[in-house]
């Protein structure tokens, strides 16, 4: 699978896919540095802390207010959160989220305004709780994956359900990011983990 939370601002999008049509986004959103801001694991089960319940409450809220949108399987995170996301009648916005116009953002009833949103509700919920927060939890970018089928579909909810159980194999995992960051240095090798195969 790609980094699932890319540092370049790149596309990321299939290569002639029409974003403007109905169907399922595997959607992975990190927070800023990939500190671990919502909880931790333990046992194989994700505790939340109170901004981890501000991130579950506010994407289940997403659901209520967004007719166009249905959620499936989602999970919180110590420093990200999956969610798989059905658009009934109107799809991603055919712009890369990644790259939108600075004027007008992304289009209305669009994954792009749905992420945007939710990123500024998290946010707002969480300065106002204190304790040190004053500017954006989120990273900039997200991930989007295209669900292509039923078998992509049940791989993808499996992946979801397992990544708690998976902590300590996941890249996102601190002492995995470090340990990449080592490698990229040139400190010392690193040891392959166990993520999710690539669907793209």
């Amino acid at each position: 699978m790609m980094d699932e939370c890319p540092k370049r601002r790149r596309s990321i999008r299939l290569e002639g896919y029409d974003y403007s049509q109905p169907g399922g986004y595997f959607v992975t959103l990190c927070t800023r540095n990939r500190e671990c801001l919502f909880g931790e694991i333990s046992d194989g089960q994700m505790v939340l802390n109170e901004y981890g319940e501000i991130a579950r409450e506010e994407w289940v809220r997403s659901e209520r207010i967004r007719r166009e949108i249905k959620l499936d399987e989602f999970v919180v995170m110590p420093n990200h959160i999956h969610g798989i996301i059905f658009f009934n009648d109107v799809g991603a916005t055919g712009r890369s989220p990644l790259q939108l116009s600075k004027q007008h953002g992304p289009m209305k009833r669009s994954l792009g305004s749905l992420v945007a949103g939710y990123k500024s509700a998290t946010i707002r919920r969480s300065i106002q709780i204190g304790c040190g927060i004053t500017t954006s939890i989120w990273q900039r970018n997200y991930y989007e994956h295209v669900i292509r089928n039923e078998t992509d579909l049940e791989e993808i909810r499996e992946y979801i359900k397992n990544n708690p159980i998976k902590w300590l194999e996941d890249k996102n995992h601190p002492a995995n990011i470090n340990r990449m960051i080592r490698h990229r240095r040139g400190d010392r090798p690193v040891a392959p983990t166990n993520g999710r195969p690539e669907t793209a």
